[in-house]
């Protein structure tokens, strides 16, 4: 079977922001608008090619509106790419969400990644959102579809399951030619079938460099089998990370940080899935992944809060250097 779609060789570096606080503090995080915006502006100084933020109405520890911090770092920053890791298109109605997402990719001229998934690790929130947890991928599939209808600018309509609704025209378009480029996440064989048959591009999480070389097998599997052609996909992996004097300081403070965020023992599945130890030994973690096809890491550094953008500079003073083959 000949693939669908050419990787591109070079490979591009993005961080996602900690807009949270991951260990325990007394009394409530609240987030500094000065502190974001250094952060923005170090990714970008240092020569990061993207910005990436996660999304949930309700987590187990305090997250900010994905959209929103996007919009503001296309304010601080002129050149980095904008991309959500994953927003839960499952909780929204798609229509404003593609008004919001045209005008974020419209005032950035065209930065925009729109990566988007399911959730339902945290049912609570779909409850809130008064959202059938199980419904979650059905929604998702359709939402996407009325994204890209909306992003045409032509006058469409939709008399989907979730989503029906009567001609419309929505103006302006996004910069990109027919909206952002959207890549799914999710690891299921029904999320890759996904992102074979809808998809510009799959973005990984809690996966083995093994594993993700197998995911993009069944995505190409489900392209072929929609006869889709594909000239361009995007392949990206949001990796834990940790840079320290050794690999068991950067999986033990990489693991505690992990367990608050996630509010569970994260030790086993950090020495699993993230790059932990010297500059080298994280380096060699990214190459696998690299050979597995990944084309775009989103780097999200874990530890202490307050040590974060050490993390961000550390990686590209000695870690960026070695991947220069890839690069």
């Amino acid at each position: 079977m000949s693939e669908p779609f050419s990787l591109n060789e070079a490979l591009e570096f993005g961080v996602q922001t900690i807009n949270r606080r991951t260990e325990p503090a007394v009394g409530p995080w609240r987030p500094s608008p000065q502190s974001a915006r250094e952060l923005i502006e170090l990714v970008d100084r240092c020569g990061y090619d993207s910005i990436w933020v996660g999304d949930h109405i309700a987590f187990a520890i305090p997250i900010l509106d994905p959209l929103m911090q996007l919009m503001q770092a296309a304010i601080w920053s002129s050149r980095l790419k904008l991309g959500t890791g994953v927003y839960l298109l499952p909780l929204r109605h798609p229509t404003p969400v593609a008004k919001q997402v045209a005008t974020l990719d419209l005032l950035s001229e065209g930065r925009v990644i729109f990566g988007v998934g399911i959730g339902g690790e945290f049912p609570n929130e779909f409850a809130a959102c008064g959202v059938d947890v199980k419904e979650r991928g059905a929604r998702l599939t359709e939402g996407m579809q009325v994204l890209r209808k909306l992003w045409s600018g032509e006058k469409v309509a939709n008399d989907g399951r979730f989503f029906p609704f009567p001609e419309v025209q929505m103006l302006p378009i996004p910069t990109q030619v027919g909206g952002p480029p959207m890549w799914c996440g999710g690891r299921s064989d029904a999320a890759l079938r996904r992102a074979g048959e809808l998809a510009d591009g799959f973005m990984s999480y809690v996966v083995t460099p093994e594993m993700f070389s197998a995911a993009l097998k069944k995505i190409a599997r489900a392209a072929e089998h929609a006869g889709r052609v594909i000239t361009s996909f995007g392949t990206s992996h949001l990796l834990f990370a940790r840079i320290d004097h050794t690999y068991e300081a950067g999986v033990e403070k990489a693991s505690e940080s992990l367990s608050v965020r996630y509010a569970m023992d994260f030790r086993r599945a950090t020495e699993r899935y993230a790059a932990c130890g010297r500059p080298e030994d994280v380096a060699e973690r990214i190459m696998a992944f690299y050979r597995a096809g990944v084309r775009h890491i989103v780097m999200d550094f874990v530890g202490p809060y307050e040590e974060k953008n050490d993390q961000v500079e550390w990686f590209a003073r000695e870690v960026k250097p070695l991947l220069s083959e890839a690069a």
